[in-house]
């Protein structure tokens, strides 16, 4: 089996694990401290520093991998000190703006918004604290694009698991000692323990580390320039989540909480696909960007097996969504009008599923072409949209709406993402992806039509949620396997291997 087989397959199950940890680490924030201002400040400052990690993340990775890549065919040699040097500039960047972030951090949080006193008092605190650790964060971040260098894909996974694990672990221990501050403790340690991991394994693959700051001037200038612009284009919709958050806080207590429960649920399968399937497509894209053909294909691979993926997820979650939050949040101090509070936000946001998860594709491909400019107008109008759009939809839907503006931004944003880089693709490309995309909605929408039914014509409502759940997901799964198998042999087909290579593994 080839490596990067492999490593989908263990990225892939890592992933998994990641999610039902991160389930159980919010059923015990849920069941704990429930929906309150403890929860806003603690989640509005624990979204900053996950949005600081996923544009450090995203950004780095776009622009390096990439330049790295294209190097290394060329000069080895200068690749590795260029490699280097921008390490090594960035830990000293991360020195600095940490230790000025930690002294002027009661001004940063302004960002929040207007707040209740104590959301305020526990997001300054948390935010200072996670200031403090800004070079642990920051390089397990950028260290991820060094081990996708080498095609070493599952370290990543297991650094952002132990970040969750800990996390679950100090509330279980010590939420009765530090309260809520238990989480962020046990974040950092776990990415501490993380980092240690991602060096053993980068010199395992033939890394060696060198004080040197001598990097390439062209490759430098290239980076600064890149940089930027990619953080707009990987990460705008954390950064509207972020925003949409922000706006939560100066409505009602517990709407941060709402919101964040309910993107948390609606970010699982878009944030398993972008952290495996994408993570092994940008890597082939920039292997193969001048080879049109087969990028051509990859591309058209990524989008065909995301569609094949989140399209029903987002259909299932829609009909399931009042089972889904009951079954992991309805607990302790979340209450039953806590729980329907989050399902309504979660219903605006179901369509992010898709558009979010298959968004890195068409970025990450026209970062491996070195296409940026028209990338750079698209995102810088998203986050404006997305601000003007929250004003309005608050006003008319209140929190809600916050999540209603996210979801109309995304599909704006896929939209014309896609266009742009289908422009540098065969004429017939974009017709191809169209066709697809027909051919995943008919399965789909035969898929809801068993669940509908047993929801309206039998009394399964009077079960347990968990239930109801182990009931409809398989006769909605093989309603979708029935689906592809009459109007879209090619994904059945794909199904079917891929069912096949599992039952080889058992």
């Amino acid at each position: 089996m080839s490596k990067l087989k492999k490593a989908a397959i263990w990225t892939t199950l890592l992933a998994l694990v990641l999610k039902v940890i991160g389930f159980v680490r919010e059923v015990f924030i849920a069941k704990e401290f429930g929906a309150t201002d403890y929860t806003d400040g603690f989640i509005l400052a624990f979204t900053f520093v996950t949005l600081m990690k996923t544009l450090i993340k995203n950004g780095f990775n776009s622009v390096f991998l990439p330049q790295y890549k294209k190097n290394q065919r060329k000069d080895p040699e200068e690749a590795e000190r260029n490699a280097n040097s921008m390490l090594n500039y960035t830990v000293v960047l991360f020195v600095v703006l940490g230790g000025l972030a930690y002294v002027f951090t009661p001004y940063i949080i302004l960002i929040y918004g207007s707040m209740a006193e104590t959301t305020e008092m526990v997001a300054i605190r948390i935010t200072r604290f996670f200031f403090l650790f800004t070079v642990i964060i920051g390089l397990t971040s950028v260290l991820e694009s060094y081990l996708q260098a080498v095609r070493s894909f599952v370290p990543n996974q297991i650094v952002n698991l132990l970040g969750t694990g800990m996390a679950t672990v100090f509330i279980v221990l010590f939420s009765d000692l530090w309260g809520i501050y238990s989480i962020a403790y046990g974040f950092i340690t776990g990415l501490a323990i993380g980092l240690a991991l991602q060096v053993y394994y980068l010199y395992k693959y033939g890394y060696r580390w060198t004080l040197t700051f001598n990097i390439n001037k062209t490759f430098a200038k290239t980076f600064i320039v890149l940089f930027v612009p990619s953080i707009l284009h990987a990460s705008v919709g954390h950064i509207n989540v972020f925003i949409d958050k922000t706006f939560a806080s100066s409505t009602v207590s517990g709407a941060v909480t709402y919101l964040n429960n309910a993107s948390l649920l609606m970010s699982i399968p878009s944030a398993i696909f972008q952290s495996t399937v994408v993570a092994i497509i940008f890597t082939l894209l920039s292997e193969q960007n001048e080879q049109k053909d087969k990028f051509k294909d990859t591309l058209h691979m990524g989008y065909q097996i995301g569609l094949l993926t989140l399209m029903p997820i987002a259909a299932g979650l829609l009909l399931l969504a009042d089972q889904a939050i009951s079954f992991i949040f309805e607990r302790g101090a979340y209450s039953a009008v806590d729980a329907q509070n989050t399902v309504t936000v979660l219903y605006y946001y179901i369509p992010l599923v898709v558009t979010q998860g298959l968004l890195l594709i068409p970025i990450k491909a026209m970062y491996a072409l070195g296409e940026t400019k028209q990338l750079l107008k698209i995102s810088s109008t998203t986050i404006i949209a997305n601000v003007i759009l929250n004003f309005l939809f608050v006003e008319w839907i209140g929190y809600p709406g916050l999540a209603l503006s996210s979801t109309v931004v995304s599909f704006y944003y896929i939209t014309f993402v896609s266009i742009s880089i289908y422009k540098e693709m065969p004429a017939g490309e974009m017709p191809r992806l169209l066709k697809l995309i027909v051919q995943v909605t008919i399965p789909t929408a035969i898929m809801a039509v068993p669940i509908l039914l047993i929801e309206f014509f039998t009394p399964i409502h009077e079960l347990y949620s968990l239930f109801q759940m182990m009931i409809l997901i398989p006769v909605g799964a093989v309603a979708y396997v029935i689906g592809l198998y009459l109007f879209y042999r090619e994904g059945f087909n794909r199904v079917v291997e891929f069912v096949r290579r599992k039952a080889k593994k058992a």
